[in-house]
């Protein structure tokens, strides 16, 4: 017969099997509760992603907004003034932001569809970046990297006011020695440029671009006073262009010539 001492004492056997089933029910236990929150980190990711909103994990790097598309359904807001009826239309297209931007954009083509001069007028919207230099869109517009270097050419004056002149850092004259341009405006928040490659020399090249922005335009305002105030008062300094050569010009690029100084 054993002894009560015998009959409660415990064996290692026994304390082994105790903590192998405690140690399988932590690790249930812990396995269940990570599947839990899997799960529900899983449905956060697509609840963002419904609603449009999952960010992309690039660090500090905000995530890239949506771009430009074009407005086949809108209607031309500007216009060049003809200088004589012969003239050639120029292609003319139009770009909205999600975020309230427009571009109207007007380019003149050459032989073999090369672009001789083009003329942008950006309204600002929401997607405007203050940090970006101008002169990066500038560089891209004259079909060049955003990152080359373009430097100041000078100053013409426009019915706008000044505006400056920009191009590629070193470049030599010749037909394709292009020349930009580029005037803001705060109050509207607007950006006029472009650039020109109309005239065999630098002066050419200036009478061109002045002649230019002293017969653009402004067609419809839409719900824009200072817009249509903008133009108004641009039309009181407006000056004639007074061209030699022929009288389509913008395509002329051996008649780029303006008589008188600028």
């Amino acid at each position: 017969m054993q002894s009560p001492e015998a009959s409660t004492a415990v064996s290692p056997t026994q304390i082994h099997l105790a903590l192998a089933a405690f140690a399988d029910e932590v690790v249930g236990t812990l396995a269940r509760l990570f599947a839990y929150v899997g799960a529900l980190a899983l449905l956060s990711i697509l609840g963002l992603a419904a609603l449009g909103q999952l960010p992309e994990w690039r660090g500090d790097e905000p995530a890239p907004r949506p771009g430009w598309s074009a407005a086949d359904r809108s209607h031309p807001a500007f216009a060049l003034r003809r200088l004589d009826s012969s003239e050639k239309t120029v292609s003319y297209t139009i770009l909205r932001h999600p975020e309230g931007g427009r571009r109207d954009i007007m380019r003149w083509t050459g032989a073999a569809e090369l672009v001789l001069a083009e003329l942008e007028i950006y309204r600002e919207g929401s997607e405007f970046d203050v940090t970006r230099p101008a002169t990066a869109d500038l560089a891209v517009q004259m079909g060049l990297s955003a990152a080359t270097p373009l430097e100041q050419a000078g100053l013409i004056e426009t019915k706008f006011g000044p505006v400056a002149l920009f191009r590629p850092v070193a470049a030599t004259e010749g037909a394709r020695a292009c020349l930009g341009y580029l005037k803001r405006s705060e109050e509207p928040a607007l950006q006029i440029s472009g650039f020109s490659c109309q005239g065999d020399t630098l002066p050419a090249r200036r009478a061109a671009i002045a002649c230019t922005l002293n017969r653009l335009t402004l067609l419809v305002s839409g719900n824009e006073p200072k817009l249509a105030d903008l133009f108004a008062r641009a039309e009181l300094k407006r000056r004639a262009c007074d061209l030699a050569g022929s009288p389509d010009w913008l395509l002329g690029a051996a008649n780029a010539q303006l008589r008188g100084a600028l």
